[in-house]
């Protein structure tokens, strides 16, 4: 059974610590790469294994990394794991790596990654920094994933390239909203989603 301190070090982030919509980091790409349930997926995935694997990676060096250094160490770890994972994703599925572009060589300067670095996996043991990875990736990922539902659902009546809403609705109508494939929609469900947050959060804590 995972003690209470595991607990919240790995399902935290989903939700009372989110990076996104609590701390507000990591925005840039969510905003950017969230048009299409697809490459939102691929990218919360990606940035879920770089997190929790440099959180390790630094953990098991922390005692041996000079602090006046530490920061070019960590940036290291990460870009090397940016380019393994780039160089996978560009092997195995290429079109996917295209439609992220220069978003996935940015995951290096992440300010998810770096402040997980140097605030948790700097101070705590492997498998404390694993699981904190894991769950930061995992709550990175579920705002990308939410925001690109809506957004290619509403935009294009489709999830990952299969049609949702059926032909009929357009016979009768129905139009997709040309908004949602806008970058200025990103930001703004982004925004609605830290006002139901935080909205909720507020309520429970009185």
């Amino acid at each position: 059974m995972l003690s209470q301190k595991t607990k919240d070090t790995l399902l935290g982030p989903l939700n009372v610590n989110n990076p996104v919509v609590v701390q507000v980091l990591g925005i840039c790409s969510a905003l950017a790469v969230t048009v299409q349930l697809k490459p939102a997926l691929v990218m919360g995935i990606a940035v879920t294994i770089i997190v929790a694997m440099s959180n390790v990676i630094i953990s098991l060096l922390r005692n041996t990394i000079p602090m006046r250094i530490r920061i070019i160490v960590q940036l290291v770890v990460v870009a090397a794991l940016v380019t393994l994972v780039s160089e996978v994703l560009k092997a195995f599925a290429f079109d996917v790596a295209m439609q992220l572009s220069v978003y996935l060589g940015l995951i290096i300067t992440n300010c998810i990654l770096m402040g997980r670095l140097e605030a948790f996996a700097m101070t705590n043991k492997p498998w404390d920094s694993f699981l904190d990875g894991l769950g930061n990736g995992f709550g990175y990922a579920l705002i990308l994933v939410i925001v690109a539902f809506v957004r290619e659902l509403f935009g294009s009546g489709k999830l990952l390239g299969i049609q949702i809403i059926p032909d009929s609705w357009y016979a009768a109508g129905y139009e997709n909203c040309g908004m949602m494939m806008m970058p200025a929609m990103a930001l703004i469900l982004v925004g609605c989603i830290i006002w139901a947050h935080r909205a909720i959060n507020d309520k429970e804590g009185k």
